[in-house]
């Protein structure tokens, strides 16, 4: 694939560690995009024209005009984009196997493990209507867990595969809410440095500014909102 941009990527997008994965990573590569904001708050995810692009209902998603052989390619699921994108411009994702590897590793336990787990424990500390001690106990747990294997993964590393990658950009939006996961940071130092480390890259911090005004300071806070994401079935 070319990594030379002539149209604008449409990003599908709202402010959320998930779609903050793909601004981070366009702002690192400097590939010109469009946002074009997909309110899951008001259930914008499930307008035909969306589902079209992203069947499983979630943004980020991208369309990319200039896609392979220079033909229009729409992409769903941070992770596969992290990978389109990285193929793509050569850039955060290793081209040598074994390095690769290594990424695709890290890239996975995020999308399997350190966002799924971490999302249930903001469900259960924040949103959820009746306090379940033991779901509370069982989500901050594992998220502990988590931290703990990030942590040792980044002894002796500045960026969790040693060269920053796609890896580390799947994890910031996620790991920078710890406190919200009722962790303390102070336990975890190298995970803590790193944070910081993230957080000093100018393409990071534009990339978790993006739309940031769209985003509700109270966060999903209206029984409407809470009705269209949390007690979605199939459809």
């Amino acid at each position: 694939m070319s990594a030379v941009q002539g149209k604008p990527i449409d990003l599908h997008y709202w402010p959320t560690p998930n779609g903050w994965k793909i601004t981070i990573m366009l702002e690192e590569a400097g590939l010109p995009y469009n946002v074009i904001p997909v309110n899951i708050g008001k259930g914008d995810q499930f307008k035909p024209e969306f589902l079209a692009i992203s069947p499983n209902n979630r943004m980020p998603a991208i369309v990319d005009p200039d896609g392979p052989d220079g033909k229009p390619i729409s992409v769903f699921e941070s992770g596969a984009i992290l990978q389109y994108l990285g193929r793509k411009t050569g850039k955060f994702y290793p081209k040598d196997e074994r390095a690769r590897v290594a990424v695709d590793e890290w890239l996975f336990w995020q999308m399997g493990g350190f966002g799924p787990m971490l999302g249930q424990t903001h469900h259960f500390r924040i949103y959820a209507p009746e306090k379940v001690p033991y779901a509370i106990d069982r989500y901050t747990n594992e998220a502990n867990r988590l931290y703990g294997v990030l942590n040792r993964r980044l002894e002796g590393r500045d960026y969790i595969c040693d060269d920053y990658s796609i890896a580390d950009m799947a994890c910031i939006g996620w790991a920078r809410g710890w406190e919200r996961q009722g962790q303390d940071i102070v336990q975890f130092p190298n995970v803590g440095r790193w944070i910081d480390t993230m957080l000093a890259r100018p393409a990071v911090e534009r990339g978790l500014k993006v739309a940031e005004e769209l985003r509700n300071p109270a966060g999903i806070s209206t029984p409407e909102e809470k009705a269209i994401l949390f007690g979605q079935k199939a459809r």
